[in-house]
């Protein structure tokens, strides 16, 4: 956004919690995929245009940020919030069990550098395939990804998962997570039910127990990368801006501009339910 209003002459002001520019792609990118100079350069075109930026202060509250007196506001904090798994052994196995996105964040800054040898990771999208790859890099021997849906259903890009396939990175697909099992507070692994996919008249396809047996994978870590969610516990209530039933800013479609005519917001689309039941979780 910046860099399209900067040469149109306006004043841009950025703030940023993390201390350098860049993003999710410099916090969550790994850097065996991309290289912090490759970031440093493509950011440092933008930087050079002339913002006025804010690095290391995050924004805890839109209501003292309106009082700064900004024309306009733009919110493009992306999907900060990873999706969790509430299914039997989450909290007693907690310590263990990691979401995705940060776990990256994590690596990238470097407060992580090793896993356990055996590591489970759930979900199908890129992150999913950013998680296993890093873990093999940080010492996980037997890494394994298990989705939900079908393979050709993931939405990692195939390159993606070709990349995880020739690190010797086994992809089960049709298994859902039903259980964290544990002991004496110490994750043991992940009970999953065999699916299938059955699609009604119209294409739509819904996940069905196969009937066979649970499947047991044995692991000292899992991390969970089923998705994100946009994330605006910082945006109050009393100032103006509608919200929907899901907790979300209504916006318009094309302009982006909320209720509150000089605040905009750049809000990721809602999963259908079907995508829900099928998906593998999708980095925005």
């Amino acid at each position: 956004m910046a860099r399209d209003l900067l040469p149109e002459g306006y004043h841009v002001v950025v703030y940023d919690g993390d201390p350098q520019a860049g993003g999710m792609i410099r916090t969550q990118i790994p850097r065996f995929r991309l290289p912090e100079t490759v970031i440093d350069e493509e950011v440092g075109y933008i930087m050079d245009l002339g913002i006025d930026a804010r690095f290391g202060q995050r924004v805890d509250s839109m209501k003292a940020l309106l009082q700064e007196g900004y024309d306009a506001i733009f919110v493009g904090s992306g999907a900060p919030r990873g999706r969790d798994l509430d299914i039997p052994g989450r909290k007693e196995a907690a310590a263990n069990i990691h979401i995705g996105i940060d776990w990256l964040s994590s690596v990238s800054f470097g407060h992580i550098e090793k896993i356990g040898k055996r590591v489970v990771v759930l979900g199908g999208g890129n992150t999913a395939m950013d998680c296993c790859r890093s873990s093999r890099r940080l010492g996980g021997e037997h890494v394994t990804v298990v989705v939900r849906s079908g393979f050709k259903e993931m939405k990692a890009s195939p390159w993606e998962k070709e990349d995880a396939m020739h690190e010797d990175i086994p992809i089960l697909d049709f298994h859902v997570p039903k259980e964290f099992t544990h002991a004496n507070g110490r994750l043991t692994g992940v009970v999953f039910e065999k699916v299938a996919a059955q699609y009604d008249e119209k294409g739509r396809g819904n996940l069905v127990p196969t009937g066979e047996a649970d499947v047991h994978i044995e692991c000292d870590d899992v991390l969970v990368a089923v998705g994100q969610e946009n994330a605006f516990p910082w945006i109050e209530k009393d100032i103006g801006i509608a919200f929907d039933k899901w907790g979300m800013p209504v916006v318009d479609t094309v302009t982006m501009q909320s209720s509150l005519p000089n605040v905009f917001l750049r809000r990721r689309r809602r999963l259908r339910p079907e995508e829900h039941h099928l998906g593998g979780g999708a980095r925005p």
